[in-house]
């Protein structure tokens, strides 16, 4: 791929209300993943739905205070503003209960939302938005409209029983990376019926699916981005979890903006696992991050 130095990068399906204990917090992956990667340098766009209600006016004026474009931000009159409530256990790690038929579930592909998709440098979008047929045939239409070249990243986020077959191989057959974590790799295995070793088992997704490359993160044992070429692989770092809301989502976005610079797998990688360390010791999906974070391609 050839390095982008302003890259056009989207974030699309779910933006909601995580109901945290300490207060609410923006939340979705696609949203939290354009934040991090709008910081990082680039134009991020949103490309989701809320419903014409309060919570969907705080979104919207929340997505401004963070810079974020929201001109794909539709509004839905007929379906709430998605929530998610989030009880965290003793290390940090979040548990969900995520709303059902709500906005996000009610994606339309609108024209100026393919237009968008025709500029697209990278598009980040996951199995959860998938939950719907809605918006499933929308994220479906959305990455049709890319480009060739277009990085097309499936985040595997399995939450609640909003997942199967349906849901996880057409995101495998749309993209060229996926990104997922060692809970859920075994998961994946199971429902495309691939056994083997972890290793083997991304080999089979990498040939079966036609990856250029897979992220496989490990919470605090670090993560390896695994190619059909090369591999690497990173130690988890030192860090004091205050939640680990978004930090899979920032790790993302750190790995969209390195591979759309051209960068080396190795410095990616390191970057990518400080860049989610600092996340976990925030609370919430979008701390303002440090100056020397964002010092990582040549966008800045």
């Amino acid at each position: 791929m050839q390095p982008k130095s302003h890259p056009v990068v989207v974030g699309l399906g779910e933006v909601l209300w995580d109901l945290l204990p300490g207060g609410k917090q923006l939340g979705g992956a696609p949203a939290n993943f354009a934040y991090h990667a709008q910081a990082l340098g680039t134009a991020a766009y949103v490309v989701s739905c809320v419903g014409a209600d309060d919570l969907g006016d705080e979104i919207l004026a929340r997505l401004d205070a963070l810079h974020l474009n929201r001109d794909h931000v539709a509004v839905d009159d007929e379906h709430p503003t998605g929530t998610v409530s989030v009880a965290l256990d003793a290390d940090g790690k979040p548990q969900y209960v995520i709303h059902e038929n709500v906005a996000w579930d009610f994606i339309h592909p609108r024209p100026a939302m393919l237009g968008l998709a025709e500029t697209a440098d990278a598009v980040c979008f996951g199995s959860l938005a998938q939950r719907s047929a809605v918006s499933r045939a929308a994220i479906r239409d959305f990455v049709a409209a890319t480009r060739e070249d277009c990085l097309r990243i499936f985040d595997v986020n399995l939450r609640q029983h909003y997942f199967n077959v349906d849901t996880i191989e057409p995101g495998l057959t749309w993209a060229t990376v996926l990104k997922l974590n060692d809970e859920e790799l075994p998961v994946v295995a199971r429902l495309l019926s691939i056994e083997g070793t972890s290793e083997g088992i991304l080999g089979t997704l990498c040939r079966r699916f036609s990856l250029s490359l897979i992220a496989l993160t490990k919470g605090g044992a670090g993560s390896l981005l695994f190619s059909p070429e090369r591999q690497s692989i990173q130690p988890g770092l030192p860090v004091e979890i205050a939640d680990t809301v978004g930090a899979g989502d920032a790790f993302t976005a750190v790995l969209a903006m390195g591979l759309l610079a051209g960068l080396d797998l190795d410095a990616i990688n390191r970057h990518a696992n400080r860049v989610a360390c600092y996340v976990c010791s925030q609370h919430g999906a979008t701390p303002a991050m440090p100056a020397e974070l964002l010092r990582f391609t040549n966008c800045r």
